[in-house]
């Protein structure tokens, strides 16, 4: 494995791990309701203006994945789909980095 699949297979990692502590953090803190997160979020125009900003990653990305996918016929990449959408843009566009770079077989 080349040294920038490690790379971006260590930020795929971090991106799971880091944000997931903060949101697990605030779930036991503030209960598991999945709204009042969302509440959370729109606080201010400050927090909602950066969940939008990768609200819009994460959906260029899914489109890039799709497009890329659909040219390149590497299925197993689709998996970056739904760690961009459960987990986040840290996780997702690291993980499909990691994918996509794996030789050409």
């Amino acid at each position: 494995m080349s040294f920038l699949r490690m790379v971006y297979l260590a930020l795929a990692v971090w991106g799971t791990v880091h944000p997931m502590y903060y949101f697990v953090s605030w779930f036991r803190q503030n209960s598991w309701d999945i709204m009042a997160m969302v509440d959370a979020w729109h606080a201010n125009a400050a927090a909602s203006g950066l969940v939008w900003d990768l609200t819009i990653a994460a959906v260029t990305l899914t489109v890039w994945i799709i497009a890329e996918v659909a040219v390149r016929r590497n299925w197993s990449a689709l998996i970056a789909i739904p760690a961009t959408v459960c987990i986040g843009v840290s996780c997702g566009l690291p993980l499909y980095l990691f994918l996509r770079s794996a030789p050409v077989r």
